[in-house]
């Protein structure tokens, strides 16, 4: 943060309540405890589970496998659909996708622990060391694949599956995305995303070059003359501005640094906080950001939304978790200006209701304490490679393919997705199935 900041500094918590305070969120199940979340499984001929998968994971089946004492098959039976199986079964929002919908949850409010029992799965597997696939027989094809995070990674463990050569580049240091540097500390522990990339590219037939960045380092043009296919998992290296009177403050900062910068400190004890936090925004960036700030030792910390609860990108389950940390959450709040002249930093909020899908302020202001801003209103795509867009994503179609022959993309940057892991990896996946046919000279 350079030169010392009034009311922000560091080691407001002890090393030991730092490290309870980022401990793992949810602790893996213990052996009586999976047999008797797997007994709960109704194993559903069509399961609504395996519908509200993004990666139709077999859910019924792998639960099954794990009830009958083989989690090493089950592991397998995930990973057949999604190699990030493990990440998901931390980072996905399962209280709103499969276990929403599951039949235990409809009849009685309880659903299986289905993302539980997939980390319990998938931690089985790969604390052997074992990578449950082997390469095809090569195809003498090459693909490159721009982007190291969840759908690059995804698309390139597929095509490198079935027999083709992928060279991965990334612009940062660290291979990984949003899963390396982008989500709280305590649903990832233990440096997972790491393990889990070294892991996945242990099926061969994968480089990865790190520190190459498309339009800094790397032409589109070029790799189409170097590559057979070309996939783009460039992601939302954008981070919105907010033009409000007093936030060019050094007390103001986006979200997304915040986190990354939390991800990547050795030692939590040396990062500064403030001791009344605001965060300005709706999503799980905020939500994250939020939440750390508390458990960094931040004494009041307040998300402001300029809509209603119902339109929180956040899930309501992400919402809850702030609330229990004591994270305070207003709602149809838009900030007007930040005041740094007096004693104590004010930020005026104005409250907002929303006409036509329209936000509007209505008149009325209040003045909270803060000291620190963090600004969570979302990514943009920093570079398009001169293909078309619609909005403000790359244009592709189901499976990925753009505008452009022999390119495809997916992820973050692409349109269509929903910002999370586990769409991401399911669209490499299929872009790579796509990208493999094609080059073999099928449909």
């Amino acid at each position: 943060m350079g030169h010392k900041i009034s009311g922000i500094t560091a080691e407001r918590l002890s090393s030991d309540e730092l490290a309870q305070n980022f401990s793992d969120l949810h602790t893996p199940l213990q052996p009586h405890e999976v047999r008797v979340a797997a007994d709960r499984c109704y194993f559903c001929h069509d399961a609504p589970c395996v519908t509200a998968c993004p990666t139709d994971i077999d859910i019924p089946l792998f639960i099954r496998q794990i009830s009958t004492g083989t989690p090493e098959a089950a592991a397998k039976t995930i990973f057949d659909m999604n190699i990030l199986g493990g990440m998901c079964a931390r980072v996905c929002p399962t209280e709103e996708l499969c276990e929403q919908v599951c039949v235990r949850e409809v009849s009685e409010g309880k659903p299986v622990e289905i993302g539980r029992l997939q980390r319990h799965a998938t931690d089985t597997l790969m604390a052997k060391g074992i990578h449950p696939f082997s390469r095809a027989a090569q195809t003498g094809k090459t693909v490159a694949v721009v982007g190291a995070g969840p759908a690059g990674l995804s698309c390139a463990h597929r095509l490198a599956l079935l027999g083709n050569d992928v060279t991965i580049y990334d612009a940062r240091p660290k291979a990984g995305g949003l899963n390396e540097y982008g989500i709280a500390a305590y649903k990832t522990t233990n440096d997972f995303a790491a393990r889990e990339i070294e892991w996945l590219l242990s099926i061969g037939g994968i480089t990865l070059e790190n520190g190459k960045a498309l339009g800094n380092d790397l032409a589109l043009e070029d790799l189409i003359g170097k590559f057979d296919a070309v996939f783009l998992a460039v992601g939302l290296g954008g981070v919105n501005a907010l033009e409000v009177a007093g936030f060019g403050s050094e007390r103001v900062s986006n979200a997304v640094d915040f986190i990354e910068t939390l991800r990547q400190t050795p030692d939590l004890g040396t990062l500064e906080v403030g001791r009344h936090v605001v965060v300005i925004g709706g999503g799980m960036t905020a939500v994250d950001t939020a939440v750390q700030s508390k458990l960094l030792g931040a004494e009041q910390v307040t998300i402001a939304y300029r809509r209603d609860r119902n339109a929180m990108s956040a899930s309501r389950y992400e919402q809850d978790l702030a609330a229990q940390q004591g994270v305070k959450l207003l709602f149809n709040m838009q900030p007007i200006e930040f005041d740094t002249t007096g004693d104590t930093p004010m930020l005026e909020l104005g409250y907002s209701t929303v006409n036509n899908g329209k936000v509007e302020a209505t008149g009325e202001t209040i003045r909270i304490m803060a000291d620190q801003i963090f600004c969570a209103i979302g990514q943009r795509l920093t570079t398009d490679a001169g293909l078309a867009l619609e909005g403000q994503k790359i244009r592709v179609n189901e499976v990925g393919r753009t505008g452009l022959t022999g390119v495809w993309a997916g992820g973050d940057c692409a349109l269509g997705g929903n910002d999370l892991t586990v769409t991401a990896v399911a669209e490499g996946r299929d872009a790579a199935i796509d990208i493999h046919n094609t080059l073999m000279g099928g449909a």
